[in-house]
């Protein structure tokens, strides 16, 4: 048991972030969730809803079911690329003796970047006419015939939102995945190899089990994220054409200070609060059972 001055002084610097946490995250999530049990156009008065927001939400809206699916398809490139391609370049660190601190520069760039910046970015790399560079590289390799509008095609507009996304952090993942990968015991390492153990065995019996604890962190915090993932889909194609890039975020947004329905909107919110909730509860189970 720490001393009574000391829990006071944890107390005293506890006491700032945990006010500024509380009213600015749970204080919105408390009003939100009032919130969804009314209709309200934020100018008239409030009207009582009981449940009709989430039964509307949950049975009788199409384009909410359209969204969340799209939101799981973007959450899923987004996480291969930010865990799957971030892991695999952290491991590639290791192994590069010269420019390490430099190509780390170079990767955490896109985080620091304005998210409009690399909307417009991706808008010139994506674009037809005049063309960018994904058209340009195509033609270079004989595959000019898939040129096409990326942002504007049905089938290919959600992985082309969900990219930039991925591409954003894949550089932060990285670091905090190849710094996990720095303390790795070298001389565990070194015992497995000598033991006639090849690259793939010394990363799933030694690696990976040491740094799970920092890869379920950060699993979460690119699942969470993606789930939350609305700013460059929305500059990109504001959820078209039609709804094929359509995600919760942006449906939310949209039915709230397009529509004036801030009731339905909040009731949307809560709905993103519990996925959240539900996805961190899986992941941390997943991942426990196989420590097990």
């Amino acid at each position: 048991m720490l001393p009574y001055r000391s829990r006071r002084s944890v107390a005293v610097f506890l006491l700032p972030p945990i006010l500024l946490f509380g009213g600015g995250v749970l204080l919105p999530i408390i009003q939100s969730l009032v919130l969804s049990f009314f209709h309200w156009d934020g100018i008239t008065q409030m009207r009582f809803a009981g449940l009709d927001n989430y039964t509307r939400m949950l049975g009788q809206d199409p384009v909410f079911w359209k969204a969340f699916v799209n939101q799981l398809l973007y959450l899923v490139i987004c996480v291969t690329i930010q865990m799957g391609v971030g892991l695999g370049i952290a491991c590639l660190l290791l192994t590069i003796t010269r420019g390490r601190e430099v190509l780390k520069v170079l990767l955490l760039m896109p985080a620091v970047i304005s998210t409009t910046a690399i909307a417009l970015l991706f808008q010139r790399i994506y674009s037809l006419d005049p063309r960018g560079l994904v058209n340009s590289v195509l033609d270079a390799v004989g595959l000019g015939s898939l040129d096409q509008a990326w942002l504007s095609n049905t089938s290919t507009v959600l992985a082309a939102v969900s990219v930039p996304e991925g591409w954003r952090f894949l550089g932060l993942y990285t670091i905090i995945l190849y710094a996990a990968l720095l303390s790795v015991p070298k001389e565990l390492e070194e015992a497995a190899s000598l033991d006639g153990a090849g690259a793939w065995k010394v990363f799933t019996a030694i690696r990976f089990p040491h740094i799970r604890p920092v890869w379920t962190t950060t699993l979460v915090m690119a699942v969470t994220y993606g789930l939350r993932g609305f700013d460059i889909p929305y500059l990109l194609t504001n959820g078209g054409p039609g709804r094929a890039s359509e995600l919760v975020t942006t449906y939310m947004y949209k039915t709230a200070f397009t529509s004036t329905n801030y009731g339905y909107a909040s009731a949307i919110s809560v709905f993103i609060v519990v996925e959240c909730l539900v996805a961190v509860g899986l992941i941390v189970g997943i991942m426990r059972r196989g420590k097990d």
